[in-house]
C-alpha cells in the first residue's frame, strides 16, 4: 500500500472507504481503485478534502481487455502538487454509477458527457440532457466513444428542452447558434424581466467533431499534430500537454534547454491571445482607437512567432521528448529587440484605456463572477483568478515550477470578478509573461540539445499545462506499440461556459457581448 495519507484523508471523511488498490505510478499523479459502491463518498471525500472541483471525470471502453467499462475521476491536490484519481469498473450488465452532480455541480458536464457518449448512466443525475450530440445527427442509441461504434443508426429522436422561466413580463430571446463575424456557433437562451437578464441557458456542440475518437488508433507522433487543431488559439498548449502525457508513459525527462523554450513559445502564445481579448472588450463597448491598437500589438507577436518558429500560431514546435525550433543569437536578439517595441505599445495601450471614463464605466461592476460561484461551478484558469481563486499550474506543478521558480512567477488575481477584473488580470499576466521571455531566453545558450527521441510504449497518464485560457488536459492511453487507446481532452472553456452564464444575471442584454469577450472562451475547446 502506498500514499497512506491519501487514504487516511478520505477515510477521516468516509470512514467505511475501503479501496481495491492505491498506487504512485507517477510523482504528480495518485490512482485510487474503488468498488463501485464506494465510487461517490470516495469522491465527495476527495472533494471536500482538497477543496477540489472535478477537474475531469471520464469513461473508457476496456471490454476487449476486461470486459468491464472504467470510469475515472480526477481532483487537484494543489498543496501536494499531485493529481488524484479515482476509477471504478462498469459491467456491461449494470450500465451505471452513483451521480455527483448534485453534490458537486463540476461534475454535472462530465456526466452528460459520459451518458451521451458511452450509454452509461450516472443515476440521480439533475441533468441528462444531450451535451454535445443532437438530435437530428445522432439519434439514441448512437455512443461514439465505444470500441464497437462505426457508423450512426437509426433510431428515436428526443426533444432538447431548455429550462423555461415563467411569470408576468418574462420574456425569451433566443441568440445564434450562427452569429455575425467569423466566431463559432452557439445558441444562448436570455430570459429577461423587463432589461434585467435573469436566466441564460448556452447550447453548443454545433461543431462537434469527435476529436477524442480521431485520437484513437493514431501513432503519437502523429496525433501531436491533431492535438494542434483542437483549438487553433491555443495549439501550443494542447501540443505541449498531449506530448507530456507521452513523455510521462515513456518515462523520458526531456532537456533543460527545451523546458525553457516550451516555457517561451507558451507565454508568446498567451501574449497575443491576452492582447486580442483587450482589443475585443475594447471594441464591443464602441472605442475603436484601443481595438485597433490592440490588433497591432498581436499582428507584431504574430508576425515574431513566424519568425522565431516559422508558424504565427507556433504549430509543429512540439515533438515528443521535446521541442523541434531553437532559438540561435541573432533569433534571441530579435525577439527581445520585438519586446521593446512591443512592451512600449502595450503600455500605451494601457493607459488609453484606463484613462477614457466611459470604457471604464462601462467595465467596473459589469459581469460579475463571484468566488464562491466560480469555486461551486469549477471555473479554472484565468476566469477563476479574477473571481479571486489563486490557481495556476505553473505555480504548482513540478513539470512548470522549476524554471517558473527560478523567475520568480507571480500569479495575477483580482477579487471582483467583473469585466474590469478580467482586464486587469490579462494586463497582468501579458507584462508578466513579456518578463518571463526575457528572463528564459537569457537562459538558453545555442547548441544545446533540444528533444530526445522516446520510445513509445504502453500506460496512460495525465498530461497538463497552464494555457491562457487556464488548464489544458490530456489523459492518454496507449497500447504496447505505443498507439493510442483513449485520449480525454479538457480544454478550460468546457467549464468556463457556465461561468459566463452565471455572470450575466442582473445584467442587461446589451452587455452581453462585452462579459462574452471578457471571458474569451473557444467555441472549439468545448465542442471537441
Amino acid at each position: 500500500m502506498v500514499c497512506p495519507e491519501v487514504v487516511a484523508g478520505i477515510k477521516n471523511i468516509f470512514p467505511a472507504f475501503e479501496a481495491l488498490s492505491v498506487a504512485l505510478p507517477y510523482p504528480d499523479e495518485i490512482r485510487v481503485k474503488v468498488a463501485r459502491q464506494f465510487f461517490k463518498d470516495t469522491c465527495l471525500a476527495l472533494h471536500k478534502g482538497l477543496s477540489s472541483p472535478v477537474a475531469v471525470l471520464f469513461a473508457s471502453d476496456e471490454r476487449k481487455d476486461t470486459a468491464k467499462f472504467v470510469v475515472n475521476c480526477a481532483f487537484v491536490n494543489l498543496k501536494k502538487s499531485q493529481w488524484v484519481i479515482v476509477s471504478m469498473d462498469v459491467s456491461e450488465d449494470a450500465l451505471y454509477f452513483d451521480s455527483l452532480a448534485k453534490n458537486i455541480h463540476s461534475a454535472s458536464l462530465f456526466e452528460r458527457e459520459i451518458w451521451e457518449m458511452f450509454g452509461i448512466e450516472p443515476k440521480g443525475s439533475p441533468d441528462l440532457r444531450r451535451l454535445r450530440l443532437h438530435d437530428e445527427v445522432y439519434p439514441k442509441g448512437n455512443y461514439p466513444l465505444r470500441k464497437d461504434f462505426r457508423q450512426i443508426q437509426a433510431g428515436n429522436l428526443s426533444d432538447y428542452k431548455f429550462n423555461k422561466v415563467e411569470g408576468t413580463g418574462v420574456f425569451e430571446v433566443p441568440v445564434g447558434p450562427v452569429h455575425a463575424g467569423i466566431i463559432g456557433p452557439g445558441h444562448f437562451r436570455f430570459s429577461v424581466a423587463g432589461e434585467p437578464i435573469i436566466n441564460l441557458e448556452t447550447r453548443l456542440g454545433f461543431a462537434h467533431r469527435g476529436v477524442e475518437k480521431l485520437f484513437e488508433g493514431r501513432n503519437c507522433f502523429e496525433a501531436l499534430r491533431l492535438a494542434e487543431c483542437v483549438s487553433g488559439d491555443a495549439s501550443f498548449a494542447h501540443s505541449l500537454a498531449f506530448a507530456q502525457a507521452v513523455e510521462k508513459i515513456s518515462g523520458v525527462l526531456i532537456p533543460k534547454q527545451a523546458v525553457y523554450l516550451r516555457a517561451i513559445f507558451l507565454e508568446l502564445e498567451r501574449m497575443y491571445n491576452h492582447v486580442n481579448d483587450i482589443g475585443a472588450m475594447a471594441l464591443d463597448v464602441g472605442f475603436s482607437f484601443p481595438s485597433a491598437y490592440a490588433s497591432v500589438i498581436k499582428e507584431a507577436i504574430l508576425q515574431l512567432n513566424d519568425k522565431l518558429a516559422a508558424s504565427r500560431y507556433l504549430k509543429q514546435v512540439n515533438t515528443v521528448g521535446g521541442v523541434v525550433k531553437d532559438l540561435d543569437e541573432p533569433k534571441k536578439k530579435m525577439l527581445l529587440d520585438s519586446f521593446k517595441g512591443i512592451k512600449h505599445d502595450f503600455n500605451e495601450l494601457v493607459n488609453i484605456l484606463y484613462s477614457s471614463v466611459s470604457f471604464m464605466d462601462r467595465v467596473d461592476t459589469t459581469g460579475a463572477l463571484r468566488r464562491k460561484t466560480a469555486e461551486g461551478l469549477g471555473v479554472v484558469g484565468l476566469i477563476a483568478r479574477s473571481s479571486g481563486v489563486p490557481a495556476d499550474l505553473r505555480e504548482y506543478f513540478p513539470a512548470f515550477s522549476a524554471v517558473y521558480k527560478e523567475a520568480k512567477f507571480k500569479i495575477a488575481t483580482e477579487e471582483s470578478g467583473d469585466v474590469l477584473a478580467r482586464l486587469k488580470v490579462r494586463i497582468a499576466e501579458f507584462k508578466e509573461s513579456s518578463r518571463l521571455v526575457e528572463e528564459f531566453t537569457g537562459k538558453l545558450a545555442e547548441g544545446r540539445q533540444i528533444n530526445i527521441h522516446p520510445e513509445l510504449k504502453g500506460g496512460s497518464a495525465l498530461g497538463y499545462v497552464e494555457g491562457w485560457r487556464g488548464p489544458v488536459l490530456y489523459w492518454l492511453a496507449t497500447d504496447a506499440a505505443g498507439l493510442i487507446r483513449r485520449c480525454k481532452i479538457v480544454d478550460p472553456s468546457f467549464l468556463n461556459w457556465q461561468g459566463l452564464s452565471y455572470a450575466v444575471l442582473g445584467n442587461i442584454i446589451p452587455d452581453f457581448p462585452l462579459c462574452n469577450k471578457s471571458f474569451g472562451l473557444s467555441y472549439s475547446g468545448g465542442d471537441l
